[in-house]
């Protein structure tokens, strides 16, 4: 498929998300490297793009619909991979939203899905495929932020996520280092995906604040760039790596 190492001939991964963005980047880069790929998401001309382009390079995939605000979603996604081919290796929890709102503009209801969606959902899809992955010793990898690492302003759903899912990524990584599985996070800062022309900001905001959003270099990161970091982090040559938050950020909170 590409000049791209075969570290993952023999892997099977789940990937969320992989319509668009970080995880449609991830599913392409692991399959070039020679992994089995379960696609998941909601978006299902996205889901077809990214199988298409993957099986039209002489990658391995399969996709499913898939809804993060559903638990039984969640769990179907695990047992479709394990079904479809026979195991799992490595899981790629990167499906998420992001919003951003004045305190006072934030509602229950909000709070509850964005939570379901970046915490609930990678918590049940991590418990579901936790046996799976001993049996493999595999890996875990959580699609974090640089919003989980500091505070950010108009951003407090978002960023309570962000920490949960990277105390989410520790907690685990502590509880199964015995088992051989690994779970580390990613946490990017600004990527150039879709998800920023559909960026929801509130009226009357403080300029000053957003400058703890911007990288030091003058630029954003490409979804390929968050794929590599993911397969270093998923390959054998990080066999000694969990429970670490990757920060790829330009140096934001440098």
């Amino acid at each position: 498929m590409s000049t791209f190492p075969s570290r993952f001939s023999d892997k099977v991964a789940l990937i969320t998300g992989a319509a668009s963005g970080i995880g449609r980047a991830t599913a392409i880069r692991l399959a070039q490297e020679g992994a089995s790929i379960m696609l998941a998401d909601i978006d299902q001309a996205g889901l077809d793009a990214t199988m298409a382009t993957i099986v039209d390079n002489g990658g391995q995939a399969d996709s499913l619909h898939f809804d993060a605000t559903q638990n039984d979603s969640c769990i179907a996604a695990v047992e479709a991979t394990v079904k479809r081919w026979g195991k799992l290796d490595i899981v790629g929890n990167i499906a998420g939203i992001v919003s951003f709102w004045h305190l006072h503009e934030i509602t229950a209801e909000m709070w509850n899905r964005c939570m379901q969606i970046n915490l609930t959902a990678p918590m049940i899809i991590s418990r579901e495929a936790m046996p799976h992955l001993i049996k493999t010793e595999g890996t875990i990898i959580n699609m974090a932020s640089s919003a989980g690492l500091g505070g950010q302003a108009y951003n407090a759903t978002y960023a309570a996520t962000k920490h949960g899912l990277v105390g989410l990524t520790k907690s685990l990584a502590v509880e199964f280092a015995k088992k051989n599985v690994r779970v580390n996070a990613i946490c990017p800062g600004g990527v150039n995906t879709a998800i920023n022309d559909k960026m929801r900001w509130p009226d009357d905001i403080e300029p000053s604040m957003l400058s703890r959003l911007m990288p030091l270099l003058d630029t954003m990161a490409e979804p390929e760039e968050i794929a590599g970091l993911f397969a270093q982090l998923a390959s054998a040559e990080s066999s000694f790596v969990t429970g670490a938050t990757w920060q790829i950020d330009g140096g934001q909170l440098a």
